[in-house]
């Protein structure tokens, strides 16, 4: 419960960037003293990979460009290790949702086309933590979270953030996936009808994404996303790509940024990231798999 109050006094405070930034390098400056060399490992948090999952503090965060596939990969992992999967963009549309304080204030922002702010996002964040620490549990897995170094700063203050799994991939094949995406209209289930079948060339290796094709009660209600062409994606991408590059470094410079190329599709992908963070045998490996 100290976490969570710790991260709303310092998403409130206007000195709350400043004051974080002193923390993380507290930290920072202890965890040289007392951690083995980041040059022993492929980054620093790998050390941790080699624990058992029971055994490790899972406090995880996922970056990656829109249409990545983050919320798949980290729901996956959130099953697997039985941590919370948070997604800002999920704690939004929950409190647009409600009658909460804060719902008719988000829908003003939302509407106007701004960016949400800050202390917005980290009261959302502060009470789903609390939830999840009234339930007993611990740990969690960030999507998409945080995308500015002011918010990685404030984050950082107050909890020891352990890896940043940074899931790469092509722009071609993201804006080929993007543009296959498709959802009932009726039941609300998202499938993908894009088979990309990318060659090797000019050093890229190949790639193959087989469809997500939906069942027969569901093809004649297929809709498109108003937002899904060619040039909403890539101009979705460009702003995320320079948004995102500064936090990448300020995670990168603490040795935490594990970089993964996806080979694939979920089939392709599953399993090599679960080789990569020394998971593949968990035992609820095969549950997590067919979910």
């Amino acid at each position: 419960m100290a976490a969570v109050q710790r991260l709303l006094r310092a998403a409130s405070s206007p000195h709350g960037g400043a004051a974080a930034a002193g923390m993380r390098r507290m930290a920072t400056s202890l965890a040289s003293e007392q951690a083995p060399a980041a040059s022993a490992f492929p980054f620093v948090g790998a050390e941790r990979m080699r624990r058992p999952a029971q055994e490790r503090d899972v406090h995880w965060v996922f970056l990656g460009c829109p249409g990545v596939g983050k919320g798949t990969y980290a729901s996956r992992l959130s099953r697997l290790l039985d941590v919370p999967h948070i997604a800002t963009g999920d704690l939004v549309r929950e409190e647009l949702a409600s009658t909460g304080p804060l719902a008719a204030q988000l829908k003003e922002i939302v509407n106007q086309g701004k960016l949400v702010s800050d202390e917005i996002i980290f009261n959302l964040l502060s009470k789903r933590l609390k939830k999840e620490e009234e339930r007993g549990e611990s740990g969690f897995i960030l999507d998409g979270f945080p995308r500015t170094v002011n918010q990685a700063e404030i984050l950082d203050g107050v909890t020891d953030i352990d890896m940043v799994v940074n899931l790469k991939l092509r722009e071609d094949v993201i804006v080929q996936k993007c543009l296959g995406r498709r959802t009932c209209r009726e039941c609300g289930s998202s499938y993908n009808l894009a088979c990309i079948d990318v060659k090797a060339e000019n050093g890229l290796p190949p790639i193959y994404m087989s469809p997500l094709l939906p069942p027969s009660k569901c093809e004649s209600k297929m809709i498109t996303r108003d937002d899904d062409t060619e040039e909403v994606i890539r101009n979705r991408l460009r702003i995320y790509n320079e948004m995102s590059q500064p936090v990448e470094d300020f995670y990168k410079k603490q040795g935490k940024v594990l970089e993964f190329d996806l080979p694939g599709g979920i089939p392709e992908s599953w399993p090599k990231l679960l080789r990569v963070l020394n998971l593949e045998d968990q035992q609820e490996l095969n549950r997590a798999a067919t979910a």
